[in-house]
C-alpha cells in the first residue's frame, strides 16, 4: 500500500529495470489513478502501465523534496517513460578562483573542491566572453597562472609581463598591489555577476561627487569612467527592467512530444543568466508536470529560486518560500513575452538544425506541424498547388507543382494552357484548370490524390477551384486551401476569417516555398510563349515564310534583331532575292 503522503515513486519492468519515475503530493492518490480505469489512460500511458512489474516509492517531507528528488532520479536511471532533457550541451560558466590574488575565467568543468565560485551557466559563449571582456577591461586583474603566494611576492620570485606594462595588470605578481585592494575589485565583479550593478552604479556616483567635492579630480574621473563604462556594456548586453526586482523567469513552448524552455534570471531589475532546455515527453504529460520538471532541473543548476517566480502557468507543485506568479500586465508581463519569445527561437533554432541532420524526421515534423494548423484528418505528405499567370489577357497559363514528402517532385509538374476562358479572368482560369487536373487524374489515376491543394490567390480563387471538386465530388477526399500573397494568410472554404499561422512556423514557410515554386514555374512558361508570339509576330507576318524557314533563319542568325541586322547578300543566300528583300523591308519597318 502507498501511504496519503509527498513522496517520489517508481515503476519497475520485469526485468528490474525502472521505467517510470514519478512525484506526489499524495502517493496513494497518484498511483491508483493508473490502475483504478485504465481506460481512461491515453494510449502511450497504458502501454507504459502494461509493463509495470513492480513499484516502489520514498517519502520525503514536502513537495519541493519530491520534486528535487525526482529529478535527480531520472537523471540517475534515465526511465523510457519520462520527460527527459534534450540539451546535453555542456554550458559554459564564469570561475572565480579561490586562491590569492583570484582569477576568472571561463571553463565548462565545475570543481566545489577548490574554493572557487562559479556563475552561470550561459547558453551564449560569446557573451560570456564580452562579460569576462568587459571585466578585464574595467579592472586591471591578472590573467596568469602563477601561484602568488605571499612568499613568493616577497623573495621577488616572479617578472612582470606584458600585461603589467600596457597597464591590463597592476602587478600583484610584484606587490604593487595590496590583497585588499585587488580583493575588492572582485567584490566588485561578483556583485556585478550576480546581478547588483544598479548598486554599484550609484556607490560609484556617491564617490564620484565625494572626490569631485574633495577636488580629488583624478579619482572622480576613474569612478566617471567606470560608470559610464558599466552603462555602456549593460545597456547593449542585457536588458534592464524599470523596477529593481529580483525574480526568476520560466516559458515553455510545446510542439507534439518536444517542449522547448526558457529560463530568466532576474536581479536587481537585470537579466544576468538565460538558458534554453529542451525536453522530450515519452508519454503524455500535462503541461503544469513538464513545467515542474524544468524547475526541478533549473533548481539544481542554479541551486535556490527567487522568491517570486514568473510562469506561463502554475505548476503543479508547490514550493515553500516560493510564490508562483502569472502575470497580465507590467513589467513581469514583458519579461516573461521576452522568455517565450526565447523559447520560440530555440524552438525554431533546434528545427533548423535537424533540417540538416536528419532532413526525413525533420520533413515529417514539417508536415504534422502543417496538417495540424490547418486541421486536416491526414498528412499532407502529397501537396500540389496552383496559380494563374497572364498579362493584360494575353497568353493566360496556369501551373501545378507537385510535392511529396515534403519536397518538390517536379517529374510531376504540369502546366496549362487556358482554353475556354476570354480575357484576363483568374477566377474562371482557375476553375477551369482544377478541373482539367482532376478530372483526367480520376480517370488515369484515381489512387493518387493529393491530400492538400493549395490556391494561389485570395477568396476569389480559392471558391472557383472549389466549385470545381465539388462538381468532380472531391470535396470530401481532400482539402483545399488559399494562400493570399499580401498578408500571406490562409483562407479555407466558408470560413470568414483567415487562418492564422506563426510567421516563423515550418509550416508556413513550406506552404509559401510551394506556393513560390508554382509561381515561378508559370512565370518561365508564360514568358516562353510571349517569347515564341513575339517571334511569329515579327518573321511569320511576312508572306511567303513558314514554319521551317522562320527556324532555318533563327539556328543561323540567332534573334530576329540579327536578322534584321545581317547583310541582304547573306539572306539571299539562305532564301532567295526576292525573299531576302522582302524580309529586310518588313524588319526595317518593324523598327
Amino acid at each position: 500500500m502507498f501511504p496519503h503522503s509527498p513522496g517520489v515513486y517508481r515503476y519497475y519492468d520485469a526485468e528490474g529495470k525502472v521505467i517510470y519515475v514519478g512525484k506526489a503530493k499524495d502517493l496513494h492518490k497518484r498511483v491508483a489513478q493508473y490502475f483504478v480505469d485504465p481506460s481512461r489512460l491515453n494510449v502511450k500511458t497504458r502501454i507504459l502501465v502494461s509493463k509495470i512489474a513492480d513499484a516502489q516509492f520514498s517519502v520525503v517531507d514536502s513537495e519541493a523534496d519530491a520534486l528535487l528528488l525526482e529529478n535527480n532520479l531520472i537523471k540517475q536511471y534515465k526511465p523510457k517513460y519520462n520527460i527527459l532533457l534534450k540539451d546535453s550541451k555542456t554550458y559554459p560558466w564564469i570561475c572565480v578562483t579561490g586562491e590569492p590574488f583570484p582569477r576568472i575565467f571561463l571553463t565548462r568543468q565545475i570543481s566545489k573542491k577548490d574554493g572557487s565560485t562559479y556563475f552561470g551557466p550561459y547558453s551564449s559563449v560569446s557573451h560570456a566572453n564580452y562579460l569576462l571582456e568587459f571585466i578585464r577591461e574595467t579592472w586591471p586583474i591578472r590573467s596568469c597562472r602563477l601561484n602568488l603566494s605571499s612568499e613568493a611576492i616577497l623573495r621577488g620570485k616572479y617578472r612582470p609581463c606584458l600585461d603589467f606594462h600596457i597597464g591590463k595588470c597592476r602587478g600583484c605578481c610584484v606587490g604593487k598591489v595590496s590583497t585588499e585592494e585587488y580583493d575588492s575589485w572582485i567584490e566588485e565583479i561578483k556583485r556585478i555577476l550576480k546581478g547588483g550593478v544598479r548598486e554599484i552604479i550609484s556607490e560609484y556616483e556617491a564617490s564620484m561627487k565625494e572626490a569631485a567635492a574633495n577636488w580629488e579630480f583624478e579619482l572622480a574621473q576613474s569612478y566617471k569612467d567606470r560608470i559610464e563604462s558599466l552603462k555602456k556594456h549593460y545597456s547593449k548586453s542585457i536588458i534592464m527592467s524599470a523596477s529593481d526586482s529580483n525574480c526568476d523567469v520560466f516559458s515553455l513552448m510545446f510542439d507534439d512530444n518536444d517542449a522547448f524552455g526558457n529560463f530568466l534570471r532576474v536581479r536587481g531589475g537585470a537579466i544576468v543568466q538565460s538558458l534554453n532546455l529542451g525536453f522530450k515527453m515519452n508519454i503524455e504529460e500535462e503541461p503544469a508536470s513538464v513545467l515542474s520538471t524544468f524547475i526541478a532541473e533549473i533548481e539544481s543548476k542554479f541551486g535556490g529560486l527567487a522568491k517570486e517566480v514568473v510562469v506561463p502557468f502554475e505548476p503543479d507543485v508547490e514550493i515553500e518560500g516560493v510564490e508562483f506568479r502569472v502575470p497580465q500586465r507590467g513589467d513581469k508581463l514583458s519579461l516573461l513575452e521576452l522568455s517565450a519569445k526565447n523559447a520560440r527561437e530555440y524552438r525554431f533554432n533546434t528545427l533548423r538544425q535537424k533540417e540538416h541532420s536528419d532532413p526525413d524526421e525533420y520533413r515529417n515534423m514539417v508536415l504534422s506541424e502543417l496538417q495540424k494548423a490547418i486541421g486536416m484528418p491526414v498528412l499532407p505528405v502529397h501537396m500540389e498547388c496552383f496559380d494563374n499567370s497572364n498579362i493584360q489577357g494575353t497568353n493566360p497559363v496556369a501551373s501545378c507543382v507537385v510535392f511529396r514528402d515534403g519536397v518538390p517532385s517536379k517529374k510531376d509538374y504540369r502546366r496549362f494552357k487556358i482554353k475556354t476562358v476570354v480575357g484576363a479572368n483568374d477566377y474562371a482560369s482557375m476553375k477551369e484548370v482544377v478541373n482539367r487536373r482532376y478530372s483526367r487524374m480520376l480517370a488515369e489515376a484515381p489512387d493518387d490524390l493529393p491530400q492538400l491543394i493549395v490556391i494561389d490567390g485570395g477568396k476569389g480563387q480559392l471558391e472557383f477551384a472549389y466549385q470545381a471538386l465539388y462538381e468532380l465530388g472531391l470535396t470530401d477526399k481532400l482539402t483545399v486551401v488559399g494562400l493570399a500573397k499580401r498578408l500571406e494568410e490562409v483562407i479555407r472554404v466558408g470560413d470568414p476569417y483567415p487562418l492564422f499561422i506563426d510567421r516563423n512556423s515550418a509550416a508556413l514557410k513550406l506552404l509559401q516555398h510551394i506556393r513560390d515554386e508554382a509561381h515561378r514555374f508559370g512565370i518561365t512558361f508564360h514568358r516562353n510563349l510571349r517569347s515564341k508570339a513575339q517571334i511569329q509576330s515579327a518573321l511569320r507576318e511576312i508572306s511567303g515564310v513558314g514554319e521551317q524557314t522562320e527556324k532555318r533563319l533563327l539556328m543561323r542568325f540567332g534573334s530576329v534583331m540579327r536578322i534584321a541586322q545581317a547583310p541582304i547578300e547573306d539572306l539571299e543566300a539562305m532564301v532567295g532575292k526576292k525573299m531576302a528583300i522582302a524580309i529586310k523591308e518588313h524588319l526595317t519597318k518593324s523598327e
